[in-house]
């Protein structure tokens, strides 16, 4: 059975994006689902210096190992200021001081939500844009605007159109693990 990895792109316990990859992960056919949480790899700011007097964090190592044992990648992204949160991009910085390629050549299904009707569009776009260069197979990705108008925990994505562009994307990534 395949293995894949979820996460959403944030430190928040509330986080809408952990719920939606969480959600979405569930709906992948025939795989073990690693729904990871970015407070589990806190680490101190990547800087060279730390890094020299340090050496890279066991969290960054913990976390690569993690994208190289999976079969597939799915990440829902927070959009903070029109990029990464924080959480995700300090993960992202020491991770790729580890080697390359940073995402294994792992499928991705890569997406974004937020309360308002953008949908996270902005860093879904830097990471559609910058991933395939870092090793990342983007084969998917989606994005879901005002995120409590258009999505139920019990029921996920309910507005018809959104969940159909959803379920092709969806298709994709399920084809390509």
């Amino acid at each position: 059975m395949k293995t894949i990895i979820a996460f959403g792109a944030s430190n928040s316990s509330k986080s809408i994006n952990r719920q939606l990859a969480s959600w979405v992960s569930n709906q992948v056919e025939d795989t073990n689902v690693n729904l990871l949480d970015l407070n589990d790899f806190e680490m101190p700011i990547y800087s060279m210096d730390r890094e020299i007097q340090s050496g890279i964090p066991e969290e960054a190592k913990q976390f690569k190992e993690l994208v190289n044992q999976s079969d597939g990648i799915i990440i829902s992204f927070a959009e903070h200021n029109g990029s990464y949160s924080a959480a995700f991009k300090n993960i992202f910085d020491w991770m790729s001081r580890i080697g390359r390629p940073i995402w294994s050549d792992k499928p991705m299904f890569l997406m974004g939500t937020s309360p308002g009707g953008r949908g996270a569009k902005s860093v879904l776009a830097t990471a559609e844009n910058s991933f395939p260069h870092q090793g990342g197979n983007v084969v998917a990705s989606f994005s879901l605007p005002s995120f409590s108008q258009n999505f139920e925990a019990d029921e996920g994505i309910t507005d018809a159109t959104l969940k159909s562009a959803f379920e092709e994307q969806l298709e994709k990534f399920n084809q390509s693990i």
